[in-house]
């Protein structure tokens, strides 16, 4: 589980390719403080397992799926990548529950300065457009943001100055793809009405007191 709070921008040092599948060292300083094997780190929003490490690179296993799902598949060396360790059980929580578990690619169609902050307007799917709204959560590249517009085929968010430069975001322009994954907590609400409104779904669950009782839940 992470926050969408990124610790700091990596660079991608070597890429193996196997088969389907590829290996990624990644230079980095901050997020191998306190790293172990078999640790979880978010890459560019993409959860990856610690699988080797020294005192300023790590490496990742990446299979084919998660390269057919993410950006990952256009990193080169030399790419800058976005990172953040696991959640912490006493840190602070400073943006929104993400998994690391990308949802799909998304595209940059525009990209404009208003004041000190850049506003992208990202062009998505529309089985993830529906989970977006109007100040709603969405991890972008695995930085947690904040939609301020949203249209039948995109949302819009805002970078302010800190996260243009101490993020990958800030380097996207128009024409570019990043990591969408939409908000956990929309897409499990989602789900249970989904449930819900199934056939014979009804009778089994009721209103939502219904539901909570089921579950052990009473007043």
């Amino acid at each position: 589980m992470f926050t969408g709070i990124i610790e700091e921008i990596g660079k991608i040092k070597r890429i193996q390719k196997a088969t389907e599948a590829i290996v990624l060292t990644i230079d980095a300083k901050t997020v191998l403080e306190d790293v172990n094997l078999g640790d979880s780190i978010s890459v560019n929003g993409v959860c990856l397992t610690v699988t080797a490490y020294s005192q300023n690179e790590f490496t990742v296993d990446v299979m084919p799926e998660t390269i057919k799902a993410s950006t990952l598949q256009l990193l080169t060396v030399g790419s800058r990548v976005n990172l953040e360790r696991a959640m912490a059980a006493n840190g602070r929580f400073g943006g929104h529950f993400v998994s690391g578990h990308v949802d799909g690619i998304g595209t940059i169609v525009s990209k404009t300065r208003k004041g000190n902050a850049f506003y992208y307007e990202i062009q998505v799917d529309p089985r993830l457009r529906e989970f977006m709204m109007l100040k709603g959560s969405v991890s972008v590249d695995g930085t947690s943001l904040t939609i301020f517009d949203v249209s039948n085929q995109s949302f819009t968010i805002s970078l302010i100055p800190h996260t243009v430069l101490h993020t990958v975001v800030g380097d996207k322009q128009r024409g570019d793809k990043v990591n969408i994954e939409c908000d956990m907590l929309a897409k499990y609400m989602h789900q249970m009405m989904a449930n819900k409104s199934t056939p014979g779904a009804s009778n089994r669950s009721g209103n939502m007191k219904d539901l909570l009782q089921q579950h052990g839940f009473t007043n």
